[in-house]
């Protein structure tokens, strides 16, 4: 019980940490892209919410890395930041997409309309982009800590069955063997009285 109160409390404390980084990325990507659509990149709504995009995730990057994620992340910085990068063009992606398939698929043409599909964008790939920095880019205490490693099973079940496969065939064995060990414990446990 103290396990599930310990991850409840820490995804708690990060979901608030990255609501907040989220937050503020929402407002430079959307408050970017409303001035390029309205400005000079007027016409090409597509190329504004990639850059707009780009812009909130370089603080999005130092955001997490140095705040909401910080007692998580790993010694390798460029893995992280590739993973990062790679996550965000996926998000950036979902974002530019949305707009793309109501520009081009549904001939949606006014600024409006396409700034909130834009924002229904950014928030499918916000939910994307935090899971997978919580279980794949900023996971390295996660995984250190006895008490949260069983964390990633969320994410690769097969890896809790490898686990649970290999502790059944420690404990199993022949009846003799099961014995064996029995008795060498209740040997152990008599030798200390």
């Amino acid at each position: 019980m103290d396990r599930i109160r310990g991850l409840a409390s820490l995804f708690w404390r990060e979901v608030a940490k990255f609501g907040t980084v989220g937050g503020v990325a929402f407002v430079i990507d959307n408050g970017l892209y409303w001035y390029l659509i309205h400005g000079p990149m007027s016409g090409s709504e597509v190329k504004a919410r990639f850059v707009s995009a780009g812009v909130a995730t370089i603080f999005a990057w130092l955001a997490n890395r140095y705040w909401t994620f910080r007692h998580r992340r790993g010694s390798n910085v460029a893995r992280e930041l590739i993973m990062f990068v790679l996550i965000n063009v996926v998000g950036m992606g979902i974002a530019a997409g949305c707009v793309a398939i109501a520009k081009y698929g549904f001939d949606v043409n006014e600024p409006q309309p396409l700034f909130l599909v834009g924002i229904f964008g950014t928030v499918l790939a916000t939910l994307v982009r935090f899971l997978a920095y919580r279980f794949w880019v900023f996971n390295v205490e996660l995984d250190a800590e006895p008490e949260f490693s069983q964390d990633q099973e969320l994410v690769h079940p097969h890896r809790a069955e490898q686990a649970g496969a290999a502790a059944a065939a420690a404990t199993a064995g022949s009846p003799a063997d099961r014995a064996a060990r029995d008795d060498d414990a209740v040997g152990r446990s008599t030798a200390g009285q």
